[in-house]
């Protein structure tokens, strides 16, 4: 059940949602292990002219960036899961988006399950009763 939230300094189109959603969503599935029916992803498009790194905007250097925040239950995925998923993600969008600027952060956040949930209850409460 995780929540993805994508920065891109590419042009909005319908076209490029869906290759974001294929690419985010399969990755987390098959590096991470998590149910795409359970995923959620929200994508924000942003001007290159509107990007910062090192001083100049990214239409400047003539560079793409990307900036994912996702956020998992902890303790469901180990070191290597993760160090994989950064790089599998990268290098993705590096493909996607062309000429990806190294100042594109992915944000693995391990969220502990007692603060973490969605649809009203949290996942520590849906591990226990489960169990």
């Amino acid at each position: 059940m995780p929540i993805l939230n994508v920065k891109v300094s590419v042009e909005q189109s319908e076209e490029m949602t869906a290759k974001i959603y294929e690419l985010l969503s399969a990755l987390t599935h098959r590096i991470l292990g998590k149910n795409p029916t359970l995923t959620a992803i929200t994508i924000e498009y942003l001007d290159p002219r509107d990007w910062i790194v090192g001083g100049k905007t990214l239409a400047q250097q003539r560079k793409s960036s990307v900036y994912l925040d996702i956020k998992i239950t902890d303790e469901t995925n180990t070191k290597a899961e993760k160090a994989a998923y950064i790089a599998e993600v990268f290098k993705g969008f590096s493909a996607l988006l062309g000429n990806l600027h190294e100042e594109s952060y992915i944000y693995v956040q391990d969220v502990r399950a007692s603060a973490y949930g969605y649809g009203g209850q949290t996942q520590e409460r849906r591990y226990h009763h489960a169990a």
